[in-house]
């Protein structure tokens, strides 16, 4: 099986640290839309998916997008949303949210050896809905004068065992795809409204 993936160096090398099938052959395009849309494969996965443009590159195949705030309703019905976040691939566990193709998915994942698990197709997914708030209440703390980004992000790991303080992940995963996340989230639930000093550091890192 010859997998075609477009992400950057982070992701490729996040993907490379998981067990691959000796059956599947991974070709990665870098950010090359054309490339990517022309290389013949038997997979897509497209990890550079611009969840503001909603351009989708392949629309002749099932195609798994990093679509991590626009959900499966959102979207044409031949994308497969997965968890492509930074920080998030080299997980042993993928989140995947589909409504159409679960089947295509399972036996995708079962030749590539690849573990996964569906999850509602909802804004932000599991994950990412959980950092993403745990981050904004780090931004308020800090807002507050509570302490300092280092001394929060060295808390947090002591405190909860996580790989990465809260403005680390932030920092791993890009302060705006955050922002993004939570703006769709407070459409649902004011108590993801972004702080003010979040969303300020956001605008300025666009």
């Amino acid at each position: 099986m010859k997998i075609i993936i477009r992400c950057n160096e982070k992701q490729k090398q996040e993907i490379l640290t998981k067990k691959i099938s000796n059956n599947v052959e991974l070709v990665f395009t870098g950010d090359d839309e054309e490339s990517f849309s022309k290389t013949i494969g038997d997979v897509y996965f497209d990890f550079l998916f611009d969840e503001k443009k909603l351009r989708i590159l392949k629309t002749d195949v099932p195609i798994f997008i990093s679509s991590v705030v626009n959900t499966c309703k959102e979207l044409p019905k031949n994308c497969i949303r997965i968890n492509g976040w930074n920080g998030f691939l080299q997980r042993e566990i993928l989140e995947i949210a589909t409504n159409n193709h679960q089947q295509y998915v399972q036996e995708i994942m079962d030749t590539m050896e690849w573990k996964f698990q569906f999850v509602p197709d909802e804004p932000g997914m599991i994950a990412p809905r959980v950092i993403a708030m745990i981050v904004n209440e780090a931004y308020f703390a800090l807002e507050d004068n509570v302490s300092t980004k280092q001394e929060i992000d060295t808390a947090m790991k002591l405190g909860t065992n996580y790989p990465y303080g809260p403005f680390e992940w932030s920092e791993k995963i890009g302060l705006k795809n955050i922002y993004h996340l939570l703006q769709k989230l407070t459409q649902q639930d004011i108590r993801y409204t972004p702080s003010k000093l979040l969303a300020l550091e956001a605008n300025n890192a666009l």
